[in-house]
């Protein structure tokens, strides 16, 4: 997982498709509100028609947080748009014998779309960036593990986050780009729609009448309940979230970082799919927690149509048996800091946990 990371990180490096567009208004300081113009088709039930498949790739390389070089600007100028098409362009030249010659290989699966014409997810608060955390969401963050923290070590399964672990990506971090697997695929039936998600998950979402679980019932999306509003919209609301995962993944731009963005009990989230054009949802999503939040906050990002786009399975790692491996390295190495001093007891390799370190000798740390 680790290896295709690294790789990912260098995926504007491989040939790209061309930018994603939207419509600019005139004043790039505004965010118009979502257009209620487009009447869908219906279904033969008499539903709004959302089904089809909805890659999100094309956004992928749009960041959550606004970064500081744009201001107060929801979008970009025309200059910077241009710059970013030929970036694009120049990167797909770039890359064209490959292409032809069939051994661009690693470069297709991990590809992105290099840009797009918005400045960041967050469209409220109007900074385009998401609140900060509370004290209790700050505590509950440096409580979780993570591969992907710097320096920490792996006793044992529960080191691991969920995405780690190949269990879910969290909610409603699933709903966003990761670095590749992205493809989105709505199936809808009288008083059901149904959301496939490429990478680890479907939800099931009951539509029209009933409550959601009981407060002891959890689940990794949560009770999912929706309703149709005006001509063209399903707005969903999610309670009920199990904690423990994160509420953003390292595979989108411009979030938290480590996975460890912790849910609470009174995390509730409020979806809205409003098709505004024959290939084109705009998905708003608002995400409320005051426990670990100071505010709620509003993201928005346009699906696009495409029905070619093919949905394999996904199988994680290799034979699910990543974490073994960083374990039982993990424990070797500790062993190798016994052998030189830096550990009070020495570790058996094949067992777990290993015994506290010593911090005064300088050796790595193990939580308390």
């Amino acid at each position: 997982m680790k290896l295709i990371a690294a790789l990912a990180c260098s995926a504007a490096l491989f040939a790209v498709p061309a930018l994603a567009q939207s419509q600019v208004p005139a004043d790039l300081t505004t965010m118009p509100p979502v257009s209620d113009d487009y009447h869908p088709a219906t279904t033969a039930w008499g539903d709004p028609d959302l089904r089809g498949t909805w890659p999100i790739n094309d956004i992928a390389d749009l960041p959550v947080n606004r970064p500081d070089r744009f201001g107060d600007r929801f979008w970009k100028t025309p200059e910077e748009i241009a710059a970013e098409q030929g970036r694009v362009e120049t990167l797909e030249e770039a890359y064209k014998a490959e292409e032809e010659d069939a051994t661009i290989g690693l470069g297709h699966w991990i590809e992105y779309t290099a840009g797009v014409t918005r400045t960041s997810m967050v469209v409220s608060p109007a900074n385009g960036r998401l609140p900060a955390w509370t004290d209790e969401g700050r505590r509950r963050s440096a409580l979780m593990r993570s591969s992907w923290i710097i320096g920490q070590t792996y006793d044992w399964t529960d080191d691991f986050d969920t995405y780690d672990r190949c269990i879910t990506r969290g909610f409603p971090a699933a709903m966003y780009p990761a670095r590749y697997n992205n493809g989105i695929r709505i199936f809808q039936s009288p008083g059901t729609v149904a959301i496939q998600i490429e990478m680890l998950g479907m939800r099931v979402i009951p539509v029209g009448e009933g409550g959601h679980w009981p407060a002891a019932v959890t689940g990794w999306y949560g009770s999912s309940r929706g309703r149709w509003i005006d001509h063209n919209t399903l707005e969903v609301e999610t309670t009920n979230l199990k904690t423990g995962a994160s509420v953003f993944s390292n595979g989108t731009g411009g979030v938290p970082i480590n996975n460890t963005t912790p849910v609470s009990e009174q995390a509730r989230v409020v979806e809205r799919f409003s098709m505004v054009g024959p290939n084109t949802i705009t998905y708003e999503m608002t995400y409320e927690d005051p426990i670990v939040w100071t505010a709620p906050f509003t993201l928005r990002v346009d699906w696009t149509r495409d029905d070619s786009y093919e949905i394999f399975e996904y199988a994680c790692h290799e034979g699910n048996v990543q974490l073994r491996g960083y374990i039982t390295s993990d424990r070797v190495r500790r062993e190798d800091e016994y052998r030189r001093g830096r550990m009070l007891e020495p570790v058996d390799p094949n067992t777990g946990p290993p015994p506290a370190m010593d911090p005064a000798a300088g050796g790595l740390r193990r939580r308390d």
